[in-house]
């Protein structure tokens, strides 16, 4: 069982920057890759930034390009979100998630708020 928790949301202003933390514990061997999702309130979630710790590839959703950077530490079980130019559409929950012995990430943190205000 691996538990993951997030930190680092907030309310913020539109440009401004937050960088979101997760770390995870508990039985991370076989962790392959961690990603960022999110869900903006009525909306459905999304895949906002992945890495694949074999390999270092990423992928950023195209709304995110450019302003965000997702950055971890396999070994340390630890992810981040560097989130820049904020704006009132990243406004959204957002949830740390890992694969782990699987090709689907199947173990998720409860979530941290994120609120960008204009």
């Amino acid at each position: 069982q691996v538990q993951l928790v997030e930190s680092g949301g907030g309310l913020v202003q539109a440009g401004d920057s937050l960088r979101l933390s997760c770390t995870a514990s508990g039985r991370t061997i076989g962790n392959t890759g961690m990603a960022w999702f999110r869900r903006a309130p009525g909306k459905s979630r999304e895949l906002v930034a992945s890495i694949t710790w074999r390999d270092g590839i990423t992928y950023y959703a195209d709304s995110v390009k450019g302003r965000f950077t997702i950055s971890g530490d396999n070994a340390k079980n630890t992810l981040y979100l560097q989130m820049n130019n904020l704006k009132p559409d990243d406004t959204a929950n957002y949830y740390c998630a890992a694969r782990v012995l699987s090709v689907d990430y199947n173990c998720w943190g409860p979530g941290t708020r994120v609120t960008v205000s204009s």
